[in-house]
């Protein structure tokens, strides 16, 4: 079975230090990479891109509402031509770079709050799917498993990647448990490669409560900015790897060619 790890990269800021990028990029296949609205700006953009070539890694996009004082993190209400603006001018800005280094963006994957909006709102799920397809319909999206964001991919026939998160819970209705919560992350990297390992192979979500969502798994997210990240990596790709699953960029998996 083949399986990714993706990780959210290139998210330097004043909220966030991305010293651990380069032996992140040593571990995951897949790097969704900070467009500078969110963190990051065009030194990590390269950074990323460069280390991620010569890793194998492949590169996507990682656009967000323009909010660099609280990391993407606060919901925001805009109209649908301003988030389409959004995630065009941002997969631009990494496109160019890439180009640039002689390589592409092939997938593209929301951040933050327009993420968490986009998983419960069909409406917004749409302008973003629909605007993925206009740039190119090649590119892969890369969503939350079972989410609205899916629904409105799925419904457009896209390349359409379904996420879990290896250092986070989830509520019984498939959502992630909120961040203002005390129990919205898991710190632990032996805890999370379970929680990973239980969720592949079973192709279910593990709720806190202890019920069990069936789901599609294509990949796993690991956030760059948690301070057991680097940990956490290592830990998930050993347990992936020696439980037989092939791990591979989002590009190379069989389902995309």
């Amino acid at each position: 079975m083949e399986i990714n790890i993706n990780c959210d990269l290139g998210e330097k800021s004043k909220l966030h230090s991305n010293k651990n990028d380069p032996e992140l990029l040593g571990i995951v296949n897949s790097a969704s990479v900070a467009c500078g609205y969110h963190a990051g700006d065009e030194d990590t953009m390269k950074e990323v891109i460069k280390i991620s070539k010569h890793n194998g890694v492949s590169i996507g996009a990682h656009p967000s509402f323009k909010d660099p004082d609280n990391f993407g993190r606060k919901r925001m209400n805009l109209s649908s031509d301003e988030i389409k603006r959004l995630i065009i001018d941002q997969y631009e800005i990494l496109q160019k770079i890439a180009s640039n280094n002689g390589e592409n963006v092939t997938h593209i994957k929301p951040h933050g709050a327009l993420n968490n909006m986009a998983c419960e709102d069909i409406e917004l799920a749409t302008t973003i799917a629909e605007t993925i397809k206009g740039i190119n319909k090649d590119l892969i999206y890369l969503v939350p498993t079972g989410s609205k964001m899916q629904q409105a991919a799925n419904k457009l026939e896209m390349k359409v990647a379904c996420e879990i998160f290896a250092d986070r819970n989830y509520e019984d209705d498939g959502n992630l448990v909120s961040r203002k919560k005390d129990n919205a992350l898991i710190v632990d990297p032996d805890i999370c490669k379970l929680h990973v390992l239980k969720m592949v192979q079973n192709q279910a979500l593990n709720c806190l409560s202890g019920k069990q969502i069936p789901c599609e798994i294509d990949s796993i997210c690991i956030h760059g900015d948690n301070k057991s990240s680097l940990a956490t990596a290592r830990s998930i790709k050993q347990t992936l790897v020696s439980n037989k699953l092939e791990l591979k960029p989002l590009n190379k998996m069989k389902k995309f060619k």
